[in-house]
């Protein structure tokens, strides 16, 4: 491996990976149109623990319990099956929890008519400690996954090597916030050297987006919020710049000096990004270390646009997992392999995941307590940080928008229906909020644990829910009510004590409602919405809007229990026909397929 490669971040040399690119829907890497996979993996089973006969044991359990006929047909590995040490520079399994060679593993899953899946991280080491990360071996690892088969590969961010993510470095925040800005001067090139403008920070600039923050003389913050953590919302503008608006007589090169005090924490590091717009064009001139050096910049007659920043957050990210999909072309120009980006949603890859992979982390794990062998681990439905059901759900719900078959999917993290802690309310809850986010659906538990129609299987099996995940519109659903006075579909509210309605267009015209409990105390007064509501979150996602709202009444199925009944349409308002959840239990939800009646 290049020693080189760790000593800065990759040079930008093509603009589709700039920060400026990330809404203009071109695709790097990848294919799209697919929906959400299905699978199980191995970390909340076993987490570094699993080896190479437990994968095989829960590979022929996904068939014996005729879970791949449902659509469960991903067996992955998570970390903890790979050497210590590569070998000659390639991945090895570990000796004594997978002594055998990946691609006989491979060979034995696919036998079963199931799909293999393997886990890396782009970072120098794995997040267990292991010294085999992916980063600067893209190449060697990229081949040998192709040559064992490997159908998906999840990708982790532990000790990236550009930025303060898990087990880094703390002083790598150098590289993902620009210094503190106090003020810049313009002069001119050459020998004359005449000052053109001389602009303070505080009093002259313009901070856009949500991150920087004015600290006495200073704007510090220039960069991105750090995602990894429930803190702040997803939706909005989570990067910084500090913009300077100067006027110029004469086109030409000018010298632009930055008054700054650079730093390597949060909030202020050492890199700085400058670029000059001026009418629509945009061009860089500076994407580095600053130094106490002129940076010679091009400003066109009139008003030019100086904006300085730093979104090398998400650059670098967005680069690091670019190479290793850069790579697989390289070696299987038409691979179909799932692409899971894992960076618990540190640089917001809501903003940018879509260009190169087919769905990304948005939080933390969903639990920390992870099981063994015989041991089935333990989940809970809140909790103060990433671990649990409704952390990751309230962050989700208001990610629609950011998903769909055009772009991939927000990942949740895995499944904790099996594991200790959660009864089975809030169990079929948490599989009816995951079919509805178009969540990837991995079970995470000992699938031994499981037996034919029993309330576990009954919940992972539910046919109708797994139709919903699976329905070929590939929509999220949006939550379009809530009990708290807010806007549903984009605040985020983590004050739990409440009920929320997500609704979900169906390719066959109808629409999925879910009725959600949040909070952990019954209901017994539910909520009610009409169609005037539904209409207004979704018409232009379902497929006949005009026909749903014109029906004369609606089927209404409880997919839970299966029973039907119908709901007539009002005759003064068809927009006023409503639909009620009843009372809900603590944690609970009523799911609904609403089908209108022609």
């Amino acid at each position: 491996m290049d020693e080189k490669y760790y000593e800065k971040p990759i040079e930008i040399k093509d603009d589709s990976y700039r920060y400026d690119s990330f809404e203009n829907g071109e695709v790097l890497f990848g294919k799209k149109g697919r929906l959400p996979a299905m699978g199980w993996n191995s970390w909340n089973a076993f987490g570094s623990g699993n080896t190479e006969a437990l994968t095989k044991i829960m590979a022929d359990k996904l068939v014996e319990l005729g879970l791949d006929k449902l659509g469960y047909q991903y067996v992955i590995l998570d970390d903890g099956c790979y050497a210590a040490q590569r070998v000659d520079g390639h991945l090895t399994g570990d000796p004594v929890k997978f002594p055998g060679d990946f691609g006989d593993l491979s060979d034995y899953i696919h036998g079963k008519g199931l799909k293999f899946g393997m886990y890396n991280d782009i970072g120098s080491k794995l997040c267990s400690g292991l010294e085999v990360g992916t980063c600067g071996y893209e190449d060697v690892d990229t081949a040998d996954y192709i040559k064992w088969g490997v159908d998906f590969i999840k990708v982790d961010n532990c000790y990236n090597v550009w930025d303060n993510a898990t087990f880094s470095n703390p002083e790598n925040a150098r590289f993902t916030f620009a210094p503190a800005i106090k003020g810049i001067k313009v002069c001119r090139a050459g020998d004359e050297g005449g000052l053109i403008a001389e602009l303070s920070a505080v009093k002259d600039g313009v901070i856009t987006g949500n991150r920087a923050y004015v600290e006495g003389d200073y704007v510090v913050g220039i960069g991105t919020f750090d995602g990894t953590a429930p803190d702040s919302s997803p939706v909005g503008c989570l990067s910084s710049e500090l913009h300077f608006n100067v006027n110029i007589d004469e086109a030409g090169e000018y010298n632009l000096f930055v008054d700054y005090r650079g730093g390597s924490s949060e909030g202020v590091g050492q890199w700085l990004q400058v670029a000059v717009e001026n009418g629509d064009s945009v061009e860089y001139f500076h994407d580095d270390f600053i130094e106490p050096v002129p940076v010679r910049i091009r400003l066109g007659k009139g008003s030019n646009l100086i904006r300085l920043m730093n979104h090398r957050r998400q650059e670098n990210t967005l680069l690091s997992y670019a190479k290793i999909q850069e790579h697989f072309n390289k070696v299987a120009p038409d691979n179909d392999i799932i692409f899971s980006i894992c960076e618990w949603g540190k640089t917001q890859p809501q903003n940018w995941g879509y260009k190169v992979g087919d769905y990304w982390r948005i939080l933390n794990d969903i639990t920390f307590q992870v099981g063994a062998d015989g041991d089935p681990g333990h989940g809970v439905w809140e909790g103060a940080y990433t671990t649990s059901v409704t952390a990751q759900y309230n962050k989700a719900v208001i990610m629609d928008e950011f998903a769909g078959l055009d772009k991939g999917w927000n990942d949740p993290d895995m499944l904790m229906i099996g594991m200790d802690g959660l009864n089975n309310t809030m169990c079929q809850t948490h599989m009816a909020m995951w079919c509805m986010l178009n969540a990837p659906l991995m079970l995470g538990l000992d699938l031994r644990r499981v037996e034919k129609d029993d309330e576990i299987y009954k919940i992972i099996s539910n046919k109708d829910l797994i139709a919903l995940n699976q329905d070929s519109l590939g929509i999220q659903a949006k939550r379009i009510f809530t009990t708290k006075a807010v806007a549903p579909d984009t605040a985020y509210v983590r004050d739990n004590d409440r009920i929320d309605v997500l609704a979900k267009p169906l390719s066959d015209g109808s629409i999925a409602l879910s009725f959600i409990n949040v909070s952990m105390a019954d209901r017994e007064n539910g909520v009610t919405i009409d169609c005037a509501l539904i209409e207004n979150y979704l018409k232009n996602k379902m497929v006949d809007p005009e026909g749903f709202f014109a029906a004369s009444g609606y089927e209404v199925t409880d997919l839970w229990t299966g029973e039907k009944s119908e709901v007539q349409a009002e005759t003064d308002s068809r927009r006023g026909t409503s639909f009620s959840s009843g009372a809900l239990k603590a944690c609970g939800n009523l799911t609904i397929k609403v089908k209108p009646i022609r």
